[in-house]
């Protein structure tokens, strides 16, 4: 089994990939092992602050010591970001939008990426360049029965919807019930005031709690 396979099938195996980001290198540390204790083996970091190279290096090295975790990058718009953060070790990438150039360059590389597509041309498009993973985004807008939809007529598309997603039993049964291959999560899962306030305990029975959710729902 490859690491493309391996990736996939441990985001099957948890449902959910959180989505984060910080500028605060401790904070961002304190997250990942928060995640990972709770269950969590595949962690999307964004690039969206200023020093998020910077940071996702300082999380790449901390990661190692946790065995079984995959760290990818996301919010990848550009061959050159892709180029840095393969570089520093990224084990996939994620994009919010079906970007040509970033999905050549990872297939070069041997890279899994991840491309963000909102309409059924576009999940086609990436399936044509071999993404084995597709993101709905923004999920909030695009629904339920956007991923229905595209499974009717490409019943073999993994598809993972990002935004709008929720760690409800009704939420999170919708999107489980439409065919997703996992959902990834990020403001609703992450609260900015209990990781302010430095209680990680709260976050990581939040995202177990989560976990344990999507495995009574999948069952």
């Amino acid at each position: 089994m490859n690491q493309h396979n391996t990736i996939l099938q441990a985001m099957t195996d948890t449902g959910m990939i959180p989505v984060f980001n910080h500028k605060d290198i401790e904070v961002s540390k304190s997250v990942l092992k928060s995640a990972y204790e709770a269950g969590v083996r595949v962690f999307e970091f964004t690039n969206r602050e200023e020093n998020a190279f910077e940071v996702f290096k300082a999380l790449k090295i901390y990661s190692e010591q946790f065995e079984g975790l995959y760290l990818g990058i996301g919010t990848i718009f550009t061959v050159s970001d892709a180029q840095r953060f393969n570089f520093a070790g990224a084990d996939f990438i994620v994009s919010p939008a079906l970007i040509p150039e970033v999905a050549h360059f990872c297939n070069m590389k041997g890279m899994l990426w991840v491309p963000g597509c909102a309409t059924v041309s576009e999940v086609f498009q990436a399936k044509s360049y071999g993404a084995k993973l597709v993101k709905a985004f923004p999920g909030n807008l695009l629904g339920a029965g956007f991923i229905k939809a595209v499974k009717s007529i490409m019943p073999a598309v993994k598809m993972m919807p990002t935004g709008g997603v929720e760690p409800t039993e009704e939420n999170l049964s919708e999107w489980f019930a439409s065919g997703v291959h996992c959902v990834g999560m990020g403001s609703q899962l992450f609260d900015k005031k209990i990781i302010e306030s430095g209680q990680y305990e709260i976050l990581q029975e939040k995202i177990n709690a989560t976990i344990a959710l999507i495995k009574t729902i999948r069952s």
